[in-house]
């Protein structure tokens, strides 16, 4: 990690010493609103910690909304916010305005890096330890911020969205894709599949493994 993110810059809630994240989120500025996404980006990448600040207050909801949906988990998914912002902060020079725009580019971070750590945890066997179908409903009933679409080819990209497509299986595509970007359990997925539960998390978890090993190559290529 570099000196930068490793500074933890007082603004942001990095550690259990710091400031919470709601004492945080309620310090938004009037200011916060007149700077565009793209370029408070051009300012982090200058290692500005008051333009890594803001985008956090701006974005922490909607990173942390997708992080409680796909890891079922809503401290992991604070975890995961906190992540994914000080990942933004070392690869802010990687962003592409000719690409789109800066706000799909984070939810494209959030959803890898999510994508990773659910890989991590399953493999340590994490959700073994919980009421799985339990979780996985309370969490899915609550709702996710709606003012992104959350779709697969709309997070990733045609392109990359075909690639993912094409490095699956049709079991393990169709169930990643109703699992992650239309909210089915495993249960539900069964049933619209006719296959047993077990089948279902042979399949998903399966994928997952495929999903991280090309994450991992995208992160080599800055995502």
């Amino acid at each position: 990690m570099d000196s930068f993110a490793a500074s933890r810059f007082p603004a942001l809630p990095l550690s259990t010493t710091g400031p919470t994240t709601q004492s945080v989120l309620r310090e938004e500025s009037a200011a916060d609103s007149e700077c565009s996404d793209e370029a408070l980006l051009s300012w982090i990448s200058r290692q500005d910690r008051e333009a890594l600040a803001t985008l956090f207050r701006r974005h922490y909801r909607l990173v942390h909304g997708i992080g409680r949906r796909l890891l079922r988990d809503s401290a992991e998914a604070e975890d995961l916010a906190q992540d994914v912002f000080l990942h933004i902060a070392r690869k802010s020079h990687l962003y592409d305005s000719s690409k789109g725009p800066a706000r799909s580019w984070i939810v494209q971070v959030t959803y890898f890096q999510a994508l990773n750590r659910k890989g991590y945890l399953t493999e340590r066997q994490y959700y073994t330890a919980l009421d799985w179908q339990g979780s996985e409903a309370q969490e899915l009933a609550t709702p996710v911020i709606a003012e992104y679409d959350h779709s697969g080819e709309a997070v990733f990209g045609r392109r990359r969205w075909q690639r993912i497509r094409e490095m699956l299986t049709e079991d393990q595509w169709e169930t990643i894709r109703l699992h992650f970007f239309e909210g089915c359990t495993f249960a539900e997925i069964g049933g619209k599949r006719n296959q047993s539960v077990g089948n279902v998390r042979n399949h998903f978890y399966r994928g997952l493994a495929r999903l991280r090993k090309y994450i991992f190559r995208s992160e080599l290529q800055g995502c």
